[in-house]
């Protein structure tokens, strides 16, 4: 790609916007792109043939008008220059020319759809036994009291793990520690039906096991997703990673019936999804890095596109344990912790007690629960991305990070809460399902709040604080799992529970808009 050097004149000749486009032997100068300042660079046509808007670029607290008259701050401590090639930002966005004029995927979007893989495993390890419980519990003669700590067991491992995993990732990276976590969770995923029919405190081990061992993937995931992406783009980002993690619910509840079927049993889907983990850890191993500064294939146009558009660098950790009692000393991390119990609240009440719900209430089969559980993750999936697009579109349109936080996380409890109330009119599977999907799909632009929040007030201990509220967050999903099984055994239904549930989204969505900040506090 020819070098961009900045003039007056806002419309180059046609000749030099074809070598802008089209060769690719010589990379555009640093100074010519500069993470302080950049001059206002506009083109007459892009390459596909249209008149392109001037998009906004991200750089470190200063605006500068495409007149140059002047520098200002936006709202929010983040800054957009007016500027650059539009056929760069367009190129890195959706894929760049390389010598052969092919497209090139850009490598931060490859970290992201890897992550993406890792995340629907990690799910779906955890929802093979949602569905492997029910003729599990047949077998053993379970009743749903036992039911409830079965599905927990889980948990009791995680919540561990969530704190230690998130300050390893702040010291160490995400690439290693999660790839430690994949190779021994799906360890355990593989043991599990060994265990039960050993001995149920056999299988409880081997869900705490594996629990402790994803305890890492989200911190791990939310960090390295903020060292290479730049901060317009990081909510859609991590909604297409979460898109993943959302339709490993799909995989494990459509696949594993089908897979018990086989000759293997309930053995089954257990041996399959632990052998994509090992398939999915050999590209993991060599094909990514912790920073995008040490990749290898990065190219120099979008190392730079990530740099420039990152706010101020975290300050290093030297190794020390975080100072736990000044992030609890402030509110915003209080928003943060509460609204991560109640999203661990609702969310484990669904994905445990899903396929249980429909056989128990609507008297429906194991393959048609799964189904009708299956289709409100697959929403989910695709209303995390939108949420995760919108978020962005509102901070570069110049709204604050704090008023987008607030509204994605609103929209993220309030809308599951009313779902919630109206699932207990609910008389046919049918209407049931479209409840489930609201407050699910709903429920996924909290990835857009309180799950980005936490890079935004302490982006040095992010994975500490992720993981600290997590535990938190954990313990409430325990309660939850625990306490479903309980209410039904004594009050015959769901609907003491799910009134519960929604009663917590609303109390939550008022502590978050009076307490929660997309300024940085540490």
């Amino acid at each position: 790609m020819a070098a961009v050097t900045p003039s007056k004149s806002l419309f180059p000749s046609a000749s030099n916007q074809k070598s802008l486009f089209h060769s690719a032997s010589n990379p555009i100068s640093p100074s010519s792109l500069s993470t302080n300042q950049h001059d206002s660079v506009s083109f007459r046509r892009s390459i596909f043939g249209f008149d392109p808007k001037l998009r906004p670029k991200w750089v470190n607290n200063i605006i500068r008008t495409e007149d140059g008259n002047g520098v200002r701050k936006k709202r929010g401590g983040l800054a957009v220059v007016r500027g650059a090639a539009e056929g760069i930002e367009r190129g890195l966005l959706v894929g760049e020319r390389g010598q052969e004029g092919k497209f090139a995927v850009p490598e931060r979007f490859k970290v992201a759809a890897l992550l993406a893989c890792v995340m629907c495993l990690c799910n779906a390890d955890r929802v093979v036994m949602s569905v492997a419980i029910v003729p599990l519990a047949a077998k053993h003669g379970w009743n749903s009291s036992f039911l409830g700590i079965v599905q927990s067991s889980f948990l009791w491992g995680y919540i561990f793990s969530s704190v230690i995993g998130g300050a390893l990732v702040d010291k160490y990276g995400g690439k290693r520690v999660i790839g430690w976590g994949v190779a021994f969770w799906s360890l355990a995923t593989l043991l599990t039906p060994w265990a039960a029919n050993h001995s149920t405190a056999g299988l409880l081990a081997a869900r705490a096991f594996f629990g402790l061992a994803e305890g890492v993937a989200l911190p791990s995931m939310n960090i390295i997703l903020s060292r290479w992406f730049p901060n317009h783009e990081r909510a859609t980002a991590v909604g297409i990673s979460m898109a993943g993690f959302h339709l490993g619910n799909v995989a494990g509840l459509v696949l594993t019936p089908i897979a018990m079927s086989s000759t293997a049993g309930i053995s089954g889907p257990f041996i399959f999804f632990s052998s994509l983990g090992l398939l999915w850890l050999t590209t993991w191993a060599y094909g990514v890095t912790n920073d995008p500064a040490e990749c290898r294939f990065i190219a120099k146009s979008e190392l730079r596109l990530i740099q420039s558009g990152k706010s101020e660098a975290p300050a290093a950790t030297d190794g020390k344990f975080p100072p736990l009692r000044l992030l609890l000393s402030k509110l915003p991390t209080w928003a943060i912790i509460l609204a991560n119990i109640t999203n661990n609240w609702g969310y484990f009440v669904l994905l445990s007690w899903m396929p249980v719900y429909f056989k128990t209430v609507f008297n429906v089969n194991l393959k048609q629960a799964a189904w009708f559980s299956a289709i409100p993750w697959g929403t989910m999936a695709i209303s995390g991305y939108i949420a995760g697009r919108l978020s962005d579109f509102l901070i570069k349109a110049g709204y604050s990070v704090t008023l987008v936080r607030k509204i994605m996380q609103s929209i993220g409890f309030i809308g599951p809460g009313v779902s919630l109330l109206l699932l207990n009119y609910a008389k046919t599977p049918l209407v049931a399902s479209v409840f489930i999907t609201a407050a699910l799909s709903l429920s996924s632009f909290s990835q857009a709040g309180f799950l980005l929040n936490m890079q935004d007030i302490a982006p040095q201990y992010a994975g500490f604080l992720h993981g600290f509220s997590n535990s938190a967050g954990t313990i409430a999903a325990i309660v939850s799992t625990i306490g479903t099984g309980y209410f039904v055994q004594w009050l015959g239904s769901f609907q003491a529970f799910l009134t519960v549930t929604a009663g917590l989204y609303f109390i939550t969505t008022i502590f978050w808009n009076l307490y929660a900040t997309g300024e940085r506090v540490f």
